[in-house]
């Protein structure tokens, strides 16, 4: 089984290629973030003529997760345990939750598609919102984990954080005064190893970005980020066969400034029931 995860920045503007290269690759599941519109306005049929079931969580024109997978999508959650809100200039605990986590199992792997929140800056309440949400997130993995001892479990999607300075090549990003870089967001990624979840990708991949900013030439230059991840738990990480960044996505007419970033599974699917493509 392939899987992969892609900031797709737009699925209305992208879709084109996003389906393009699902098919040309060979992609079982996809979890999609930053769709930017509500499930009835996700452009379901072009995924559905490609042999793709789709469930998407989006609210409004920001944010909105999505998975697209030829293998049914079952146990479909749109929040995770204790999933935090957001809303600004308002405090408390009863701030409305963001379309920001989407999770189904599939083939009895548990893939979550997450879209961690930015932060914004350092003194902004988001930055306080975005270690809050990764706490949360680590504490709800875990108990899943426990609850489900055995079962395969990985979190995929854009982390907004660069856990290393090997993993950051942007100059604008300044040490201190930057998000994405900032020892408190690197711990709060790093504390998911602390309940097995490791990036199954690096080990095989060690070295490339996943995202480049469209100005002042970031990807000529590549002077990119690598923020996007697949995280697995120990028997998540025992089916890895294999892994890559699609960097060449990157390229080409309306780019997303992500790319794709891919792991294969040693779990063979029905191709009897895929649908042939002409």
């Amino acid at each position: 089984m392939r899987v992969a995860t892609w900031n797709v920045n737009s699925i209305r503007t992208r879709y084109g290629r996003v389906v393009d290269w699902l098919v040309r690759e060979d992609i079982d599941v996809l979890g999609m973030q930053e769709i930017k519109c509500k499930p009835e306005q996700f452009p379901l049929e072009a995924f559905e003529e490609a042999g793709y079931e789709v469930v998407a969580h989006g609210l409004n024109q920001w944010n909105g997760v999505a998975f697209a997978s030829r293998l049914p999508l079952e146990d479909v959650e749109t929040s995770f345990e204790l999933q935090p809100g957001f809303l600004k200039g308002a405090e408390g605990p009863d701030q409305p939750l963001e379309a920001r986590a989407l999770g189904a199992t599939v083939d009895g792997v548990r893939l979550w598609s997450l879209y961690v929140p930015n932060g914004r800056a350092i003194d902004d309440p988001h930055y306080v919102y975005k270690l809050d949400w990764l706490t949360r997130l680590r504490t709800a993995s875990d108990n899943w984990m426990k609850e489900n001892p055995g079962s395969p479990l990985a979190l995929m999607g854009d982390f907004n954080v660069a856990p290393t300075d090997a993993d950051m090549g942007d100059p604008s990003f300044v040490p201190g005064l930057s998000t994405h870089i900032s020892q408190p967001e690197r711990d709060a990624f790093a504390a998911f190893e602390t309940i097995g979840m490791t990036d199954v990708v690096r080990p095989i991949v060690p070295e490339g970005f996943t995202f480049w900013d469209y100005k002042q030439l970031r990807f000529p230059r590549n002077e990119g980020m690598r923020i996007d991840f697949i995280l697995g738990n120990p028997e998540f990480a025992d089916l890895v066969t294999d892994a890559s960044i699609h960097r060449n996505e990157r390229k080409g007419d309306a780019p997303s400034d992500h790319v794709p970033v891919v792991v294969d599974l040693a779990i063979e699917g029905d191709d009897d029931d895929r649908p042939m493509i002409f």
